[in-house]
């Protein structure tokens, strides 16, 4: 990871931003964060008062953690230990799992409760455009990409090398890395959901006025990077561990490509042109030159010990692009940091600070004969196709909140577990439905 061999002009370019400039390892393309909405202006005349303020509370709760939060979010560094023993970014998640059970009672009521709330979210690299939408399941949405956002910080903080009491060499601890890739897949697996069921159940009239953020190519190709990176790691463990196999290496070099090659391929449609967008897209360029540097590498690796005829021709051509990826890379990786938000150059690390040196030295000693020469001009080997083997978390949605729940006693009238004295047609409407489905958990899928 990082960028490779960066130039005293760059180095000198990047050392004239502010102090302030923050470090990047997981790219996450702006937190999309909630502005208050009044439930209790909206949904006096449907729902009882407590389950009004249950909802308010839980919302308001997140509106405040996430304003608290999002000065510093940006600020790679480890959280400081709350009360509760948790980071801040934590603490964020747990209120948004509190509130998602609470959402979803009032997601699947949609059709009578619809355009009855207004939700507002704003993306902080892009605050002069706020999206308010009057759906429950944008609504549910937003919490899932919200969620997937705070693991990929939560794995960034995770990644950024530090250097040892006992070191001068920043380091990323092997039990960071383990936890890293299980955020990764943990993220992922909330973006997968998404686009699977949530937006699924959004009208088009809907779908044609979300952000850029929750557009299907942008959510699959942030999913995709999520698994990308996690290889990353199982790539650079494996480079460390003596009983892996160049075979192995190779594999999980050539999953990285498919995976950021897909990537790359989510998003070349869309117009990325708010805040964070050419960032987007230049993080993208950057990675899959890296994956390429390294499957072309350890492609080479096994064609230089394979007997087959022009063998070392093809070895000598994979060490040549591997090379020139390696470069391509660290354009990109500048590119990426030079655009705004400017972030610094990443120290190298892990599988790439091994790769940088050998690609570079293992290039430069091969001799080229006549034939090899000829082989180089016929084009570069084409890299095994391996099956992907990092899949999402399998994320299951949870139950609706008790306090939905109708309980219906035999001979008697319905009554809501939310004491609402309301008499109008809606929520008649509410309990009727309500009873057909009492106790029934929510399934999405």
């Amino acid at each position: 990871m990082g960028c490779i061999q960066s130039t005293s002009q760059d180095i000198e370019a990047m050392e004239k931003k502010p102090a302030t400039v923050n470090e990047v390892v997981v790219f996450v393309p702006g937190l999309r964060v909630p502005k208050g909405t009044d439930f209790a202006k909206l949904l006096h005349a449907s729902l009882s008062a407590s389950m009004v303020e249950h909802l308010s509370a839980l919302r308001t709760r997140i509106v405040v953690m996430a304003a608290e939060e999002g000065p510093t979010v940006a600020k790679i560094k480890r959280k400081a230990a709350t009360q509760h023993g948790g980071s801040s970014l934590s603490d964020l998640q747990l209120a948004l799992e509190d509130y998602l059970p609470v959402l979803l009672g009032l997601a699947k009521f949609e059709i009578q409760l619809n355009d009855l709330v207004e939700f507002s979210w704003i993306n902080q690299q892009d605050d002069e455009k706020e999206t308010v939408l009057s759906n429950a399941w944008y609504e549910v949405l937003s919490v899932l990409h919200m969620m997937a956002m705070i693991s990929l910080l939560q794995a960034n903080s995770l990644l950024i090398p530090r250097a040892p009491a006992d070191s001068h060499q920043p380091k990323v601890a092997e039990e960071n890395k383990k936890t890293a890739i299980g955020l990764f897949l943990k993220a992922a697996g909330y973006l997968d959901y998404g686009v699977r069921y949530i937006l699924t159940r959004l009208p088009d009239e809907v779908k044609m006025k979300l952000p850029i953020d929750l557009q299907e190519g942008v959510l699959q190709a942030i999913s995709l990077q999520a698994l990308g990176q996690g290889v990353e790691l199982q790539l650079g463990m494996a480079i460390d561990c003596p009983k892996a196999t160049l075979a192995v290496k190779r594999r999980l070099a050539c999953e990285k490509v498919k995976y950021w090659r897909q990537a790359q391929y989510c998003i070349s449609n869309l117009r990325l042109t708010n805040g964070w967008g050419l960032k987007h897209l230049l993080v993208i360029k950057w990675k899959y030159a890296e994956a390429k540097a390294a499957a072309y590498y350890y492609h080479g690796l096994i064609l230089d010990e394979s007997t087959e005829e022009n063998a070392h021709a093809k070895a000598v051509a994979c060490f040549h692009a591997a090379e020139q990826f390696l470069k391509e890379s660290k354009t990109d990786c500048i590119n990426f940091c030079l655009e705004a938000p400017v972030t610094r150059v990443p120290p190298v690390w892990g599988a790439m600070k091994y790769l940088s040196e050998k690609i570079l030295k293992d290039a430069s000693s091969k001799e080229l004969t006549n034939g090899d020469v000829q082989k180089l001009l016929e084009g570069v080997p084409k890299l095994p196709d391996f099956r992907v083997a990092l899949k999402p978390d399998e994320y299951e949605m949870p139950p609706i909140d008790p306090s939905w729940t109708i309980k219906v006693e035999m001979g008697c009238s319905p009554t809501a577990s939310i004491a609402d004295q309301s008499r109008d047609g809606m929520f008649n409407m509410l309990q009727l439905q309500e009873v057909e489905n009492q106790r029934t958990p929510l399934s999405v899928a």
